[in-house]
């Protein structure tokens, strides 16, 4: 096992004869380390590389592509759009963004929508709402942003600094000023916080949260704390903004993270899902904290036709394939198979954690491989998932994915870790 692991984590890996040639001469920025596939062609769960080779996709661009792909109802509304209007400025009035943003409204908490194109814009938007909260409604001069450690919020340098993770600041300091951070799930660590921080009058504008941790390993949140949370952030008049870029738009079992915990937030991010692998994100905010003016804000992409259309079918699609309901069951299926390989690699595996269709399959600590190693080892057995930190492997696979190719995904991952005995 340790030549193997030596090999993953060396420039010529073990592995680098699956999927394209070696690497050609590239005019793109190498500011991703690539697995050697070069991807051409997708059809629900499944992709094609330039070889031919078949992968079964747990990856689904990142918890992106919710139809998984070329789904013919997305193929023929996006076709039909082309043939209107793919993009005006928001100057004007658009149909296909009013559309989606009342489908948004009245399927969630929220009264009103801003979109944009991506969850660190989202978040951004959030970011610049929490502050003309805490300078409007609270009075407060430096507007303090309360975010959990190992979160994240986006590659933005706002996102990032309200990130909870050292590693994604270094070599780009100095950070944005007004973020201070908390341990997740910690309520009494948290209530400290907050007392410390409001002693001497209002400090804190917001309180920027993940219902689900899913880049900082998978970590889903304790209702019990979000509860208090929830009561803490009223009775100080502090925006409680939800970050469910990735939970959102049904992955979870419910179409929203805020519902799995039984709490509402103030506010509440999107992106990912929602286009099912088209550019969109939006703030979701409640009348209450609808408090941007003209100009405050504003997207030249942001809610064109084009994405508004792919949305709005995303959305109506997983309603009229009661896809809710079978991301409950697929993912009760996908978390037994997964609590049976931690049993049958109990050197290996530590346990499992997630919800519906975004699992994380927990690495000991103590073992000598990593989750970029299992990823990395995966696409020998034709499977793609994809790391959430060093000893996460994260399986988040198209919504659409059906009971057999779950089995299929169970098998090919406990061929993957049969690599590691």
């Amino acid at each position: 096992m340790a030549e193997l692991v030596d090999a993953l984590d060396s420039k010529s890996s073990a592995f680098g004869h699956v999927g394209s040639s070696p690497t050609a001469p590239t005019a793109v920025m190498g500011t991703y380390k690539r697995f050697p596939v070069t991807l051409l062609r997708g059809k629900g769960c499944w992709v094609w590389d330039d070889h031919g080779h078949q992968y079964l996709d747990a990856v689904a661009g990142i918890a992106t592509c919710s139809l998984g792909h070329s789904d013919r109802a997305l193929r023929r509304a996006l076709g039909q759009q082309l043939k209107q209007l793919q993009h005006v400025s928001n100057l004007y009035q658009i149909p296909e963004q009013e559309a989606l943003a009342h489908w948004l409204v009245e399927n969630s908490c929220a009264d009103s929508v801003f979109f944009c194109n991506s969850g660190a814009e989202a978040n951004e938007a959030a970011i610049k709402l929490a502050r003309k909260h805490g300078h409007r409604r609270r009075g407060i001069d430096r507007p303090i942003i309360l975010t959990a450690n190992s979160s994240f919020h986006g590659r933005t340098l706002a996102a990032i600094s309200a990130t909870g993770q050292p590693n994604y600041h270094k070599g780009f300091e100095p950070m944005v000023e007004g973020f201070e951070f908390f341990p997740f799930n910690d309520l009494q660590a948290f209530e400290q916080q907050l007392n410390r921080l409001e002693a001497q009058g209002p400090s804190v504008a917001a309180v920027l949260i993940e219902p689900l941790q899913g880049e900082g390993g998978v970590n889903p949140g304790e209702a019990s704390f979000f509860r208090r949370l929830r009561e803490l952030c009223s009775q100080h008049q502090i925006l409680l903004i939800f970050d469910e870029v990735q939970v959102g738009m049904g992955r979870c079992g419910h179409w929203w993270g805020y519902q799995q915990l039984g709490v509402e937030p103030d506010a509440f991010t999107l992106a990912k899902g929602l286009g099912g692998g088209h550019a969109i994100g939006a703030l979701l905010v409640k009348q209450h904290a609808d408090l941007f003016e003209p100009g405050d804000h504003a997207s030249t992409f942001g809610g064109n036709p084009f994405a508004c259309k792919a949305a709005l079918t995303v959305a109506k699609e997983i309603e009229r394939r009661g896809l809710i309901s079978k991301v409950q069951q697929r993912g009760a299926q996908l978390r037994e198979g997964l609590t049976d390989l931690v049993q049958h690699f109990p050197r290996q595996l530590k346990g499992v954690r997630g919800w519906g269709l975004l699992q994380g399959l927990v690495l000991q600590d103590e073992s000598t491989f990593t989750a970029p190693n299992v990823a990395q080892a995966a696409l020998e057995e034709k499977l793609l998932v994809i790391a959430a930190g060093p000893k996460v492997v994260r399986v988040v696979p198209p919504l659409v994915i059906k009971p057999n190719e779950i089995r299929q995904l169970l098998q090919r991952l406990e061929a993957t870790l049969a690599h590691f005995r």
